[in-house]
């Protein structure tokens, strides 16, 4: 164990002196950082015109919202209620970003239902208050009290809004959510597939250079095995770790200086609200800090990092082992340099089918092959993630620990099976790899 140590930790000293170790640890968040600030520049921008419908069947409005037009809002009214499903689907109702049902227990209950297909930001979503909760008043004055509307503001009760988006009116759907535990699960495949073609290529060097022989006078196959794949896969845990430290690092500094507040209170005229709506937009800016989009969200506030990164690094450990085998058993078992890329395409089909799994488990997280991608060492570092990202109930947390130990058991059966490739092909040369080659040596002691 002791030689394997030191074979582990000179391994970590040649790769981390590499000039392509260097690269991917600063190029690599670098780039990460460069996708996710176009993510939120991107999805943080709004229309500048929003096209509303307004349904008002018992014409509580009277055909009216506001006595002048706002240059970036337009209400379209009509008599009649717009379910989700036609609201989402029927041409006729594709130009409205937004559904606004005003019911006839709008009154007593005070709630009004929004329908929208993107979710408005926090300056939307405000201004959509103001301007019905000030219809309301109006009619409310006019029609129940004898007070003016600015001593109705002073005592009224606030409207509540409801949003609901039209496309997944049960709030079912948590994709954007399953595509965070999709990137997790991507950035373990990447690493196992740089740092397996790595153990590969430093398998099948020492065996063509016949440094291997050298090797083998001071330490057993065994030991050069562990040595290899536990260097290699430490020097990834401390790239990861690099990344870890830079992306963080980047996350605040875009939050705090490049994605300043746009809606300052400062740059609003709260004496145009009535107070309720002056109240609520205050709490919001004191709770929300900043005026982002869904995807901004989803990064400071939805991602659950001290439950995903503890995953992450025991789905990336099982999976690097479980691949990584793999990738040494090919290094040692090949007698000539095309032998090796004929039998990587298996295991770049392998990775390539992790990430459809993982894709399909986001739209599809019921289905039964989800399930079954779940449980598979090749596919569940991906899929577990998503589904880790989605979110378990109290009861199936259990699911995410049975997939981690099945992928653990399978990764240390094929560690096993590596290691009997290993002993029996590295000293071999001059063949062409065949299925038969592999069957015998795993039955050689």
């Amino acid at each position: 164990m002791n030689k394997s140590v030191l074979i582990a930790v000179r391994e970590c000293k040649e790769r981390i002196k590499a000039r392509s170790f260097l690269l991917m640890a600063i190029l690599g968040p670098l780039l990460v950082l460069g996708l996710v600030f176009i993510l939120f520049a991107v999805g943080g921008s709004q229309k500048k015109h929003i096209s509303v419908l307004v349904m008002d069947p018992y014409e509580i409005l009277e055909g009216k919202i506001m006595p002048k037009e706002d240059p970036s809002v337009s209400y379209d009214i009509i008599n009649d209620y717009v379910d989700f499903e036609p609201f989402a689907n029927q041409n006729e109702y594709q130009k409205y970003d937004l559904g606004i049902e005003i019911n006839e227990q709008v009154v007593k209950n005070k709630t009004v239902k929004v329908l929208y297909r993107e979710k408005p930001n926090s300056k939307t979503e405000i201004k959509l208050r103001l301007h019905i909760e000030r219809r309301l008043e109006e009619i409310m004055v006019k029609e129940f009290t004898t007070l003016s509307v600015q001593k109705f503001r002073a005592v009224k009760q606030p409207i509540n809004f409801k949003f609901f988006d039209t496309y997944d009116p049960k709030e079912e759907e948590d994709n954007l959510a399953g595509w965070a535990g999709f990137f997790f699960g991507a950035i373990i495949i990447l690493f196992i597939f740089l740092f397996g073609m790595t153990i590969l290529r430093g398998v099948s060097q020492e065996k063509s250079n016949r440094i291997i022989e050298v090797l083998l006078a001071s330490a057993s196959p065994k030991q050069l095995l562990i040595g290899k794949v536990f260097g290699i896969g430490i020097t990834a845990l401390f790239q990861f770790l690099i990344w870890i430290v830079v992306i963080g690092v980047g996350l605040f500094f875009l939050r705090e200086t490049l994605f300043p507040d746009v809606f300052d209170p400062s740059n609003m005229s709260f004496q145009q609200m009535s107070k309720e709506v002056a109240r609520l937009t205050q709490s919001r800016l004191e709770l929300n800090a900043r005026d982002y989009n869904a995807f901004v969200e989803l990064v400071y506030s939805s991602i659950r990092f001290e439950n995903m990164l503890p995953f992450f690094l025991l789905f990336f450990v099982g999976g690097y082992v479980f691949y990584g085998s793999f990738f040494s058993a090919i290094g040692s078992s090949i007698g000539s340099e095309s032998d090796g890329q004929q039998f990587i395409i298996p295991i770049l089909f392998l990775l390539v089918l992790s990430l459809f799994s993982g894709y399909y488990a986001i739209y599809f997280p019921s289905n039964g092959l989800t399930t079954v991608f779940s449980y598979l060492p090749f596919t569940s570092p991906v899929v577990m993630l998503v589904k880790l990202g989605q979110g378990f109930s109290a009861n199936q947390s259990w699911h995410i620990y049975l997939s981690l130990l099945t992928l653990l058991l399978a990764a240390l059966f094929m560690f096993w099976i590596a290691g009997k490739i290993y002993s029996n092909g590295i000293l071999q040369f001059g063949h062409r790899l065949r299925a038969k080659h592999l069957f015998k040596w795993l039955k050689k002691p």
